[in-house]
């Protein structure tokens, strides 16, 4: 998880952390931008990515929620960075689309 904080940090100088509902939370210009949390059954770390009902990408997973996606992260192997890089790019996207 802190290999992922790290790289959510280091993906743009506009991202902030602070914490809401408990978990981290990474700001993009003062918006909610993603969450990183853990799988209540698995234990395993998750991205929460804000906006990603608007993001089309093989790795995000919307399940029951309406305006998130999840992107899975395997704790046993390495982190998808490409994945991971593109996910955050298509949010970041979204954001300067708004200003």
């Amino acid at each position: 998880m802190l290999a992922l904080r790290d790289l959510v940090l280091q993906f743009d100088s506009d991202i902030n952390e602070t914490k809401k509902y408990g978990m981290p939370c990474y700001l993009f210009q003062d918006k909610p931008f993603c969450y990183i949390w853990t799988d209540k059954k698995s234990g395993d770390p998750y991205l929460l990515i804000v906006e990603g009902n608007q993001i089309n990408h093989p790795a995000l997973i919307q399940g029951d929620r309406k305006r998130m996606k999840t992107l899975l992260v395997d704790p046993l192997s390495d982190l998808d960075m490409t994945s991971i890089h593109e996910v955050l790019g298509e949010a970041k996207k979204l954001y300067l689309k708004k200003q």
